[in-house]
Formats: structure tokens, C-alpha cells, sequence
């Protein structure tokens, strides 16, 4: 998408809508607000709606950030504890993997 195309009033209406989209458990959209949006925040001269814009931005970073630091340690907890935890391991799993843990 180009956003050069768009008027302010819409750039600032897309955000926000991805910005309230993240919060429907789809961490995804807040990346790409924020990279999307990141040069209209941080680089463009000013305009009106730029400072909401960017409060936008900073808080889809931030969600970005914490989403990435909930997964990684689930991840790792995960990976690390999976066969101590037996059949409840096996049930959290996708695939089941062969051999001894």
C-alpha cells in the first residue's frame, strides 16, 4: 500500500484501525503498523494528525514487544518441560515427537 496517496485524516483512521485490530490477539497487525506507519510518525515534516499517529505507533511497538516476550518464554518453557509434564505435554503438542525425551 502507498501511503503517499492517502490524506492525512485516512492515514491516521488506517492506524488506528490496526492499532485496535492488534488487541483482537493478532500481534502481526501491530507489526505491521508499525512499519507501515514508522516514517509518517518519526521522519515526515509535522502535520496534525502525526502526533497521534505516532502515539499509535509507540503503543503498537510496545504490544509488539510484550507479545514477543510472552511467546518467547512460553516457547521456552515449553520446549524445556514438555516431557516432565507427560500426558499433559502430549496434549499441548501439535506432533507428538519419537524417541526418548
Amino acid at each position: 500500500m502507498n501511503l503517499e496517496r492517502l490524506p492525512n485524516e485516512e492515514k491516521l483512521c488506517l492506524c488506528r484501525k490496526y492499532y485496535l485490530a492488534g488487541f483482537a490477539l493478532l500481534p502481526f497487525l501491530w507489526l505491521v503498523n508499525v512499519v507501515w506507519f514508522f516514517r509518517e510518525a518519526f521522519v515526515k515534516p509535522a502535520y496534525t494528525e502525526q502526533s497521534q499517529i505516532k502515539t499509535y505507533v509507540k503503543r503498537s511497538g510496545m504490544g509488539l514487544l510484550f507479545w514477543v516476550a510472552v511467546l518467547t518464554t512460553w516457547i521456552t518453557i515449553f520446549q524445556h518441560f514438555r516431557a516432565e509434564w507427560g500426558a499433559m505435554g502430549d496434549y499441548l503438542s501439535f506432533t507428538i515427537p519419537l524417541g526418548i525425551p
